[in-house]
């Protein structure tokens, strides 16, 4: 037996303990957990890879520079330099007509005047008629004297193509319908209707004055060492003091609202592939000690037959670590197949097709198979090489013991190191790793004091005899009850967690942007025309509506001293004392502003609430004096409050508002945010009576929003499958890991007079007390994780409802009632007779 190669028996003792179904479990554990990280792995790196290429598109060029005032012209030679090639388009919002004869109709547009050879990246799309939403590429610009303009215009005006359309002092045939526009970008005014001008045409608009609110982008497209040279002179050049209104846009300044969706789903998504892996972890250590316990009897003959501790212990090692590269092969298999699911479900985050996936998810999920089985698995397993030959006459010898904690701690650690590397963000990795280590020490403490308990509150003399025994079947074995309660609830937990997410967590981001939210801005409203106005918001079936008044200021002093970009290293912060704020009163503090330091207090004179973002880029604190000046009014107010304010949600936000209900001394506009009513014809009707107004319509970005977030809900949903099936695994695995010792006692209590109904009884009560017990534990802790994970990973304000612990014991109850009698159903059946005989082999 000594001549037999320790590889040659881990192989032996594989096939057979495979064809027993001995380590079935510890593999469909592997698998899932491999599958659900790989899957999130391989769609990521897929994802980055194609943001990486589309990047340059969505720029409109490989590096862009946008300003307030046209270029200097040091910065249009050094855009010309051999291998570049460049582009300068100017943007800006002004107000198209159609003509008296087609009604009149006005509309807010976003006017962008682009030269040939635009766009340096990607390409334009245009189609004949509005029904047509794909359109063809383009192959070149607007002809002189036509433009193209996109599909809500010509809604908004009834204008069709082939009609005219006002800009300014020009008359301009609409040529072509604006289906794409690859470097659209996401400021406020992207949100009104694109018209897309040759810059030949513009200054016969007369729109461009010396007051122009204008936006300069100097695109520059080329080989890379051209371009990296070009973006080096430029961080240079803007670097020095003198460089105001100028800045290099990359993919997250450019577009921010596709960066932080898919941030926001990434996260999401490793959130669930990191409960998926705990939770393997939880079935992996509970199947491989109950594959050790089966193996003891074998390990001591196996010592008899002369195999040395080495051998032996090569032996489980080589058969666990293949069982280990099986599973996270198959893992890895799986994990490729569902990704492809992602990718259908998030169709459209990205305009064109993924690039092929990189090696690194593969490796990935190799590694983190193994390591699993080997943190896990291993440590309970390689005690059969420790087993005494002497427990051959002797059973109660060489029974199995807790690992080393040095053992425990070091595969815990790598373990825990590899989920951090998976979550990308080290808040949610330390709150999910952590929450779950926490709560099994806090489920460890409590399953054995409610044993203890449990033992002095039951009386035997007057309870019933089903009650008796299984509270004795429960005490006798603190250890095993505490392993089974603990596991149970670390179940549980992962379960009751994703129901939590998806009924609370999911839905509050859902409704960030709820199906009734405001998709009308209103500006430039005069006090003279406000109660008309809101009359004929109430007339038109309009009931809510965020109504604020609007000052523009600008910040000249911070307590006592002038201020101004040159005092700002940052170029936000340099931008934002160079223009005026948005600002605006009131008397109760908007009920979606939540305040996060400081009070706000109702008509207090001298009081300023401050928008916690801006004041962190400007340096601004609680106690600071600011001096604004507003339409050459001075006025000074204190930092009373800071304001976390939600930019994507559709409400009315500020970044200054003051604490009163009035300001009879400055000048002031309203503005209105509403959901406007289905009738046709509202919007033109509603230009048509207050002229000076402007109307900002949010429907089509409402609507991609809600999309988005739609598709990023789906493919959560679905991994949660992952989740869910190791949840019911390790359910599984802490039923059936006591499955020995109970057909040994339940075949004793029969040997005795015990009868099937009654053992059945005792049977179900203990399960149903550790599923009560562990399902309420499992639900308390789980309130806790999802609220810190709502707070400090997703950023949203949410509570667990009271009737949750209830729910999740009464769950715990019936998941551990189903799962014992899945995994416990032969135990009664099997004849008394066999099970001793076995017992005593």
């Amino acid at each position: 037996m000594s001549q037999v190669s320790s590889f040659a028996l881990g192989w032996r003792t594989l096939w057979r303990d495979w064809r027993a179904g001995e380590l079935r479990l510890a593999l469909v554990a592997v698998a899932l957990a491999v599958a659900a990280l790989t899957a999130v792995g391989f769609f990521s790196d897929r994802l980055q890879g194609g943001l990486q290429r589309d990047a340059r598109q969505l720029l409109g060029g490989d590096a862009v520079l946008v300003s307030d005032n046209p270029p200097p012209a040091d910065w249009l030679a050094e855009a010309s330099r051999p291998g570049l090639r460049s582009t300068q388009t100017l943007s800006f919002p002004t107000m198209a007509r159609a003509p008296d004869a087609q009604g009149g109709a006005a509309r807010l547009v976003a006017l962008k005047a682009v030269p040939a050879g635009y766009p340096l990246r990607g390409q334009l799309r245009t189609s004949e008629t509005p029904a047509d939403t794909e359109g063809s590429p383009a192959q070149s610009i607007p002809t002189s004297g036509q433009v193209w303009v996109e599909a809500p215009l010509l809604e908004a005006l009834d204008l069709k193509v082939g009609d005219t359309l006002l800009l300014g002092d020009a008359s301009l045939r609409i040529a072509r319908v604006l289906t794409f526009e690859p470097d659209r970008g996401a400021g406020f005014m992207s949100f009104a209707p694109r018209v897309l001008l040759n810059a030949a045409d513009l200054a016969a608009t007369g729109l461009v004055q010396p007051a122009s609110r204008i936006t300069w982008r100097l695109a520059v497209a080329g080989d890379p060492v051209p371009v990296a040279r070009f973006q080096a002179w430029a961080k240079a050049r803007l670097a020095e003091p003198g460089a105001r209104g100028m800045r290099l846009e990359s993919l997250e300044s450019g577009r921010p609202e596709m960066r932080q969706t898919l941030d926001r789903a990434e996260k999401f998504l490793n959130l669930v592939a990191l409960l998926a892996a705990l939770l393997a972890a939880v079935a992996v250590a509970l199947a491989a000690r109950g594959f050790a316990a089966r193996h003891l009897d074998g390990a001591a003959m196996l010592r008899v037959l002369g195999l040395s501790q080495r051998q032996m212990a090569l032996a489980y090692a080589v058969e666990f670590l293949l069982v280990g590269l099986a599973a996270s092969v198959l893992g890895v298999a799986l994990g490729f197949a569902v990704h492809y699911v992602f990718v259908w479900l998030l169709a459209g985050l990205v305009e064109a097709g993924l690039p092929a996936p990189s090696a690194w998810p593969v490796v990935f999920g190799l590694g983190m198979g193994l390591t699993l089985l080997a943190a896990f698995g291993l440590p309970p397993v390689l005690q059969l090489a420790q087993v005494p030959p002497l427990r051959v006459i002797r059973r109660e010898v060489g029974a199995l013991k807790t690992a080393p904690l040095a053992v425990l701690a070091l595969g815990v650690l790598g373990f825990a190191a590899l989920l951090l590397a998976t979550s990308r963000d080290l808040t949610l990795g330390l709150i999910a790793v952590g929450g779950f280590a926490g709560a099994v020490a806090l489920f460890a403490l409590l399953a054995w004091g409610a044993t203890w308990l449990l033992r002095r509150s039951v009386n035997e003399a007057t309870a019933p005899r089903w009650l008796v025994l299984a509270t004795r079947q429960i005490t006798a074995r603190p250890v095993y009850a505490v392993v089974q309660v603990s596991s149970l609830a670390v179940g549980l937990m992962a379960l009751v967690l994703l129901v939590l997410l998806r009924t609370d967590l999911v839905d509050s981001w859902r409704n960030a942007t709820p199906a009734d939210a405001p998709n009308r801005f209103v500006i430039n409203i005069t006090p003279e025309q406000a109660g008309d106005f809101r009359a004929a918001l109430r007339q038109a079936g309009v009931e809510r509506l965020d109504w604020y008044p609007m000052v523009r200021g600008r910040l000249v002093a911070v307590n006592g001293r002038d201020v101004g970009p040159a005092d700002y290293a940052q170029d936000r912060a340099r931008r934002l004392v160079d223009r005026e704020f948005n600002l605006s009163y009131a008397a109760e503090r908007p009920v979606h502003n939540e305040i996060t330091a400081g009070r706000w207090q109702p008509e207090e004179a001298g009081a300023a609430s401050v928008e916690e973002g801006i004041a962190e880029t400007l340096g601004l604190k609680l106690g600071d004096r600011l001096r604004f000046d507003i339409g050459g009014i001075p006025h000074e107010a204190r930092i009373t409050s800071l304001r976390k304010v939600d930019w994507t949600s559709m409400h009315a936000n500020f970044f200054v508002m003051f604490p009163v209900g009035s300001m009879p001394d400055v000048p002031v506009t309203y503005l209105a945010a509403y959901r406007a009513p289905a009738s046709p014809g509202f919007d033109n009707a509603l230009v048509r009576q207050f002229p000076n107004i402007t109307n900002v319509d949010l429907s089509a970005t409402i609507a991609q929003v809600q999309r988005v977030l739609g598709q990023v809900i789906r493919a959560v949903e679905f991994l949660f499958g992952f989740t869910l099936a190791a949840g019911l695994i390790v359910l599984f695995a802490a039923v059936s890991a006591t499955r020995e010792e109970r057909a040994r006692e339940f075949a004793v209590m029969r040997a005795v007079g015990a009868g099937s109904a009654l053992l059945r009884q005792v049977q179900r009560a203990e399960l149903a007390g550790v599923g009560l017990l562990a399902g309420l534990l499992a639900s308390l802790v789980a309130a806790g994780v999802g609220w810190a994970l709502a707070r400090y990973a997703f950023d949203f304000a949410w509570r667990a409802a009271a009737w949750v612990p209830l729910a999740g014991a009464l769950a715990g109850g019936v998941l551990a009632l189903a799962a014992g009698w899945w995994g416990l159903r032969g135990v009664l059946r099997q004849p008394v007779v066999q099970t001793l005989r076995q017992a005593a082999e």
